[in-house]
């Protein structure tokens, strides 16, 4: 099973513009679902000289020779560095010190770069796409960037951005995109689709992903669970934490992460767990953390709902804090000693 029967009907839905392109979609759903991909089989489709069948690639032409390569010359894609490089480079002692760290933002650089390529014809007499992805990773001024671009569009050019979180777009980018949401799969279909992948728990790590195959494939990996695994073996303790030694653990594992944005997705962890533990305060069964149910129950009956609600709310702002840079040791020191507090 591929990405486009995972998403069969938004898949529909982009097959249905082919004829009539508009100068921007927006792809917008929740993270891990796959919108990427998508957008990029999308791409193909648009670029592909011999369409096969349901309007896909037919990946024996030309045009599908260089995208299988990499280097079609009429696809751009900007990401952010770190998502380019696969991992964020963590500024520590000794020759590691003077490390720039990879960017999480698409920066106004990329955007400049583009000037050549949307004002110089098509090399295939087709059409012309750039994918943003995540849209949101665009600072100020590189929104401002492709604002202009989107208000003066340019012929047979397509923009195609992906977003988990559309609200934090502009305003004025989202009127001038058309909006194609991507539905997570049905729970049936994804875990079909991760039976294919070869997971073995499929229904697990698609709670734990919250119906996101994508992620809950990622799950699957060893590295995505060190860190989950880390944090669940200290916010497990409840009143038998140790604040700062839990800290420093965390610590060692984030830095020792080499995927991108390790802070983040500790936070974003940390909320499902939050989640839960409310859950289970009011008698409720686990939305994510199935394998826990029993453990959080315990938990819940040292904390009341107050107390939960309040630091769900407090996990918010520590994951608007954690996109700027900050000390992660001195992060999750903080985090813990709230949590602590709890129970």
């Amino acid at each position: 099973m591929n990405i486009i029967e995972l998403h069969e009907s938004a898949w529909q839905q982009l097959a249905a513009r082919r004829e009539q392109l508009p100068h921007a979609l927006l792809l917008s759903g929740q993270r891990g679902i796959g919108k990427f991909d998508l957008a990029r089989r999308f791409a193909e489709s648009l670029l592909c000289e011999d369409l096969g069948d349901g309007s896909r690639a037919c990946g024996a032409c030309p045009a599908c020779g260089w995208l299988a390569q990499g280097n079609h010359p009429d696809l751009r894609v900007l990401q952010p560095n770190a998502l380019v490089e696969g991992e964020v480079t963590e500024a520590g002692d000794g020759e590691e010190a003077g490390k720039k760290k990879a960017s999480l933002q698409i920066t106004i650089d990329q955007v400049r770069a583009l000037d050549e390529f949307l004002h110089v014809g098509t090399h295939r007499q087709r059409a012309r796409v750039v994918l943003l992805n995540p849209a949101e990773a665009m600072n100020r001024a590189t929104a401002n960037a492709i604002l202009k671009s989107l208000e003066e569009p340019i012929a047979g050019t397509l923009f195609i951005l992906i977003s988990s979180e559309p609200s934090r777009l502009l305003p004025t980018i989202r009127s001038r995109c058309q909006s194609i949401p991507v539905q997570v799969p049905a729970r049936a279909t994804a875990s079909e689709w991760l039976r294919q992948a070869g997971v073995s728990d499929g229904e697990q790590s698609l709670a734990l992903a919250g119906g996101s195959p994508l992620l809950a494939l990622e799950l699957g990996g060893k590295n995505e669970r060190i860190l989950l695994d880390a944090l669940i073996a200290q916010v497990s303790r409840g009143r038998d934490l140790e604040p700062l030694a839990a800290a420093a653990i965390l610590d060692k594992t984030v830095k020792a992460e080499k995927r991108p944005a390790p802070l983040k997705r500790t936070v974003d962890w940390v909320q499902k767990w939050l989640f839960d533990l409310t859950l289970a305060s009011a008698g409720l069964p686990p939305r994510y953390f199935l394998a826990q149910a029993s453990l959080l129950q315990r938990l819940a009956k040292a904390t009341d709902a107050r107390k939960l609600l309040a630091f769900n709310r407090k996990a918010i702002q520590y994951k608007a804090q954690c996109e700027q840079p900050v000390n992660s040791r001195l992060f999750l020191e903080e985090f813990f000693l709230n949590y602590a507090k709890l129970f």
